[in-house]
């Protein structure tokens, strides 16, 4: 799974106060001696363990942990008085006695994703082990800044209702919104396409659609995340994400991790000077979205007298053999594929995978000339370039993951602090 830096929660109680849970242990009351310091690392060391390979057995654990058979022992029971784990059946058909297996107990914790987008809100409520018990897809109210907000409200009621739970069982929510969140001034930025979310301490009020902690990500970084965790980024060190679509965003993964610049704005690439024009003329938008972008391909193609609603059709006109969309087609690559030359000189990224409404959908009229062109316009070898196999679920999926691994934490958290040691 991709990972960032420690993230910075926003815990509604405090209303904009930001906690960085860092690598702190809580022992709840006073300071903590050395050996229950000890007993709480190698019970998160146990955790953690059984958060990443499922159902396991002790000896499993100890080879996994590098702690003693009767250490793993205690840190199970530890963690089964704290329900954070239960044992969940034996493993038969080896030599020898039968193992005692462990696992996460799903309802310890869960997590709420929600991708904030122009068209659509797509919402998703998962237990602590990942799996999905609730979820939601709506076409989004983003012209009104409240009603989003009120809508964003009315599907979480009813994913807990759906759920058995209410607002307050959730352990961590994650949104995912276009543009980079201020955290001084509550606002996104660079977010054209949700009108409202400007105004001094928009993002704050996300505290009234949740009750519970929540973070705020930029929706292509998550999208990153996403394909990290669950896509073609597995196992990949050095890979972008490009989101081609109503609006144009990159996430970069830099040695396994999520990058995101001094200012969280790392990736912004519609504002690199790619197209045609005065990158001034439309400086809402940038000048490779204004060109590339949905809007953008629809503008090229009613340029060359092809009349279009939405790129879509463009794109489907010419898989038919339209002479017209091809065109468009080509411009479109060759748009893409001057960008991709930019981020590959600054990042030598080992594959760039496509994304977006675009990106994704329209990916097997673009890879070929884009990699073609790519390879003209770069002096190292170009890198891999694949169209998502996550579709529309990229950033969900994201926000999913990083709220697991986050949670996880809290969850732990909470427990050593409130359950006595055995």
């Amino acid at each position: 799974m991709v990972q960032g830096d420690p993230l910075m929660i926003n815990w509604p109680a405090f209303r904009g106060g930001y906690v960085n849970l860092g690598n702190v242990v809580s022992m709840g009351g006073g300071t903590a001696n050395t050996t229950s310091l000890l007993r709480v690392m190698n019970e998160r060391a146990v955790f953690g363990e059984i958060f990443r390979l499922g159902k396991v057995s002790r000896p499993e654990l100890a080879q996994a942990t590098g702690l003693s058979k009767p250490t793993i022992s205690v840190a199970l029971a530890d963690l089964e008085r704290a329900r954070l784990v239960r044992p969940v059946g034996l493993r038969t058909g080896n030599a020898g006695r039968a193992a005692l297996l462990y696992e996460i107990r799903p309802q310890a914790g869960a997590v709420l994703a929600v991708d904030i987008g122009r068209a659509y809100v797509r919402l998703a409520l998962a237990d602590l082990v990942g799996d999905i018990v609730a979820r939601r897809d709506e076409p989004s109210r983003a012209e009104s800044y409240d009603e989003v907000l009120s809508q964003l409200s009315g599907i979480v009621d009813q994913l807990t209702a759906e759920a058995g739970m209410t607002r307050g069982d959730i352990t961590l929510s994650v949104f995912g919104t276009p543009g980079i969140h201020d955290k001084e001034t509550g606002i996104l930025r660079l977010a054209p396409n949700l009108p409202g979310w400007e105004q001094p301490g928009a993002v704050e009020r996300l505290a009234d659609v949740t009750e519970s902690p929540y973070v705020v990500e930029n929706d292509v970084d998550l999208a990153a995340v996403g394909e990290g965790a669950y896509g073609l980024g597995q196992g990949v060190s050095h890979f972008v994400y490009v989101s081609i679509g109503t609006g144009i965003g990159m996430g970069v993964v830099i040695d396994g991790k999520l990058y995101r610049g001094s200012q969280g704005a790392a990736g912004e690439i519609s504002y690199l000077p790619v197209g045609e024009g005065d990158p001034l003329v439309n400086p809402g938008r940038g000048m490779f979205e204004s060109v590339a972008s949905a809007d953008g391909v629809v503008a090229t193609a009613g340029r060359l007298g092809m009349v279009a609603a939405t790129a879509k059709e463009v794109f489907d006109a010419a898989r038919t053999g339209d002479e017209i969309a091809g065109r468009v087609v080509a411009a479109e690559a060759d748009h893409v594929a001057h960008a991709l030359a930019g981020v590959t000189a600054v990042l030598d990224p080992e594959l760039v995978v496509l994304g977006g409404g675009i990106g994704a959908q329209a990916g097997d009229l673009l890879i070929e000339p884009v990699a073609a062109r790519l390879e003209s316009l770069v002096a190292l070898r170009p890198p891999r370039i694949e169209s998502s196999t996550l579709g529309s679920d990229a950033v969900l999926l994201g926000a999913m993951a990083f709220g697991l691994t986050t949670a996880r934490d809290l969850v732990f958290e909470r427990a050593v602090a409130t359950t006595p040691l055995g």
